[in-house]
């Protein structure tokens, strides 16, 4: 394979990725598991750790039961749920920035993709709303 060819090829495997909201929100919960990790052990980051835990890693498992609904009306339900976890996310995310000394930066960079994913979700359910 030609260098071009690889180019064209990392190319559009990115550009899959962020437009694929099911691997993206996959990544996403790996690079969160991966942030807390690295949380200090103390009482407050367990508590907060757990629920943003919960809730980042819930974005995706939700898009992954929307795509095998039975309806879309249930599959509707499901993007819904995904788009709350995700607004629950930047709750946890914005308490850990503001009230405690974790990487502000790290939380910036969750804060951002978790943002770019909740308006892809919002943009899906609009659309999926109107072709009712």
């Amino acid at each position: 394979m030609t260098v071009q060819n690889s180019k064209l090829k990392s190319q559009n495997h990115n550009s899959k990725l962020k437009t694929d909201l099911r691997v993206r929100s996959y990544y996403y919960s790996i690079i969160v598991i991966k942030f807390l990790e690295i949380l200090p052990s103390k009482r407050i980051y367990r508590v907060i750790g757990d629920q943003l835990l919960r809730s980042a890693t819930s974005i995706g498992a939700n898009i992954i039961e929307a795509k095998s609904s039975s309806s879309k009306r249930d599959f509707i339900k499901y993007y819904e749920i995904a788009l709350k976890s995700a607004n629950e996310t930047k709750y946890w995310l914005g308490l850990l920035r503001d009230a405690t000394v974790a990487d502000k930066k790290e939380i910036s960079k969750l804060l951002i993709e978790v943002e770019e994913i909740s308006k892809m979700l919002a943009a899906s359910l609009l659309t999926l709303k109107k072709k009712r």
